[in-house]
């Protein structure tokens, strides 16, 4: 028991969950910004799994659009400027 304390009282513990998260949700948000899929985005970018979900959608469920980009349309349309 004692030393699965000191090992989780240890930084370098988790420096290599740190960055193994940081890749995988680095790379599903890139890949869900890319296809303009608003609400993936926002789903990899709270939820913290490290990099199991992310990596789930990278592989298997990037192909599906939730909403058919309705809320990015909406948003679109919301915040659109008019050129002059």
């Amino acid at each position: 028991m004692n030393n699965i304390t000191y090992l989780l009282s240890q930084p370098q513990f988790y420096v290599p969950f740190l960055l193994w998260s940081i890749f995988w949700k680095g790379f599903a948000l890139w890949k869900s910004a890319t296809k303009k899929q608003l609400v993936w985005f926002i789903l990899l970018l709270n939820i913290n799994t490290l990099g199991l979900l992310e990596i789930v959608y990278v592989f298997f469920l990037n192909r599906w659009d939730i909403d058919n980009g309705r809320i990015l349309s909406f948003l679109e349309k919301k915040f659109k400027r008019n050129k002059k």
